[in-house]
């Protein structure tokens, strides 16, 4: 198995990375699954009108000093299909983009989006609506997360990728995610799922996102990459994500609403990159979600590709992280875990550590259940194949 575990600026706890190789895919560089992480600077009046609109929350980011207020951590894991092309460059960009990019930008994208037609044809902005209009009251108004993911996820500007779909490389100097990327063929066919955590202490003392009382925990999510949170009371996992596809509750609704009609395929699904079907429905428009954390009473959040969620359930994934030494270790099992029930996509899995890691409570209600599965896989064909 191939693991790795790197850092982007300094964080003081870091997340467990491990990463898998189907019989295709060998070592993360040739996977088309990939993460990122880093620590973000954003603005706190940004962030202090997320928290109240998300949580109810008066955060005070005076009460703590102004490089430690503009602090957040950024997790993200990307799912490659048809290529690496997309996947690569949002492990490279994403997350400065998530810095970078303004509310003045929001004309020129939603324009953009009308050019695509078909399924845009009736996007009216989604969170990014009150920015349509420059001219508008209600640009003056400040970004709150949900609109700076969103848009983040619709535009990339000012970065170099250079990057594979099949024996194809591209390079440009100024690269646009889904924008840009509408220019490049190789993106015609390549696509990417994506899944981004953003935690931020809302703590009047200062502290680090792994050891704060309060933490607010913001999600956006499109396709099949996983996020699920796991209690420290060994109670119900929590997912924080659902899979987008089109036969799915919520991606059904919106395509009914939006196109008139369900789409079985891939059409209807949420991703990056995938162009040629953007009329469709292929939109890189995000679901975002908040949920306001007692840290100790968390354990952990892990970041999942369909790798590994299409072979083990959230509930084992959550107990498989019990009494393991390290993040890092974790993230082992779990795919150590995908690996012997038959799992032959490539594979990652993120642990990202909260104040309640290692007090995890309670039995491990999926024990039995793994042992009954691991006995039944030997000798399958499925298992043999790999070591061949």
């Amino acid at each position: 198995m191939i693991t790795s575990v790197s850092a982007l600026q300094v964080i003081p706890s870091v997340p467990g990375i491990s990463y898998d190789g189907s019989p295709t895919f060998r070592t993360p560089e040739e996977s088309a699954d990939f993460s990122a992480y880093a620590a973000l600077s954003l603005d706190p009046a940004e962030l202090a009108l997320t928290f109240k609109k998300a949580h109810n929350v008066d955060w005070d980011p005076s009460a703590i000093p102004a490089a430690l207020a503009r602090q957040v951590l950024f997790v993200g894991i990307y799912d490659g299909h048809g290529g690496s092309t997309v996947s690569q460059f949002l492990r490279q960009e994403l997350h400065g983009l998530f810095e970078s990019v303004t509310k003045h930008q929001i004309p020129e994208v939603y324009a953009w989006t009308k050019e695509v037609g078909g399924y845009f044809r009736r996007f009216n902005g989604g969170s990014l609506a009150p920015w349509i209009d420059p001219d508008s009251p209600e640009f003056q108004q400040e970004l709150d997360l949900e609109a700076r993911a969103t848009l983040a996820f619709f535009e990339v500007r000012g970065a170099k990728s250079a990057s594979y779909c099949g024996s194809s490389r591209i390079e440009d100097d100024s690269f646009q995610v889904d924008k840009i990327l509408s220019e490049e063929k190789e993106a015609k066919e390549c696509g990417a799922t994506a899944s981004v955590v953003l935690l931020k202490s809302l703590d009047s003392r200062p502290s680090g996102y792994f050891q704060a009382a309060t933490v607010a925990l913001t999600v956006a999510h499109v396709g099949d990459t996983r996020v699920l949170l796991t209690p420290a009371d060994g109670g119900k996992v929590v997912p924080m994500t659902e899979v987008h596809h089109a036969e799915s509750r919520l991606e059904s609704v919106r395509l009914r609403r939006m196109v008139g009609a369900l789409t079985t395929d891939s059409f209807g699904e949420v991703r990056l990159g995938d162009l040629k079907f953007k009329p469709f429905g292929v939109t890189p428009e995000p679901e975002v979600r908040h949920m306001l954390l007692e840290g100790p009473k968390w354990s952990h959040i892990t970041l999942l590709s369909d790798g590994v969620s299409s072979v083990v359930s959230d509930d084992e994934i959550s107990d498989l992280a019990r009494g393991a030494l390290s993040p890092k270790h974790a993230a082992e099992r779990i795919l150590t875990f995908a690996e012997d029930m038959g799992g032959d996509d490539n594979m990652t899995a993120v642990i990202v550590p909260l104040a309640g890691w290692g007090q995890i409570t309670g039995p491990d209600q999926t024990k039995e259940l793994r042992q009954y599965r691991l006995r039944n896989m030997q000798g399958s064909e499925r298992q043999r194949g790999r070591w061949m």
